[in-house]
């Protein structure tokens, strides 16, 4: 299964983000898609599943939950937008993991690429694919692309999208 991970888009999609999904089952969103134009871009190319995010309006909270949990290939996910990182989850998110225990945990917000297994929580392995809009702080937009191939997380790519600041002004 081929999945491909974005999060933090903020009301924009190009055709370069499609490009790189164009062989992907799923599109996982992490939150802050912005309007509803990118959830229906994104839906009808690729099944998506997705959480909504801190900018996401009531459309979007009306049709996509603040966390989920998903089984893939045997392997149980979580995804929330707002999660923290390695060692430093928010109280919130510390206290679900020890409930939920996944073995891959999504977040995004905070659009800084990393991806790690995490040594306190069973080597979970933690996902955060940066961000690929062209509202933030970040200079780089990025997003992710990996494999489950018997139950284990597999082949996972960096995709660099470009420096923000060269977009086009729209």
């Amino acid at each position: 299964m081929k999945i491909g991970v974005i999060s933090d888009t903020h009301g924009y999609v190009d055709d370069q983000i499609l490009k790189y999904f164009g062989k992907v089952d799923e599109i996982w969103h992490a939150g802050d898609f912005g309007n509803w134009d990118v959830v229906e871009k994104l839906q009808c190319f690729k099944p998506l599943i997705g959480v909504y995010g801190n900018i996401d309006g009531h459309e979007i909270r009306q049709s996509f939950p603040e966390q989920i949990h998903i089984e893939r290939e045997g392997l149980s996910i979580w995804m929330i937008h707002i999660g923290g990182a390695p060692p430093k989850y928010n109280t919130k998110v510390k206290k679900l993991l020890q409930q939920s225990k996944p073995d891959i945990m999504v977040c995004g917000h905070s659009h800084i690429l990393k991806v790690m297994a995490d040594p306190n929580h069973d080597k979970m392995l933690y996902i955060n694919p940066g961000a690929a809009g062209k509202h933030g702080f970040h200079k780089m937009r990025t997003m992710l692309r990996f494999e489950i191939n018997n139950g284990k997380p597999a082949n996972m790519e960096v995709i660099e999208l470009g420096k923000r600041g060269m977009l086009e002004k729209s």
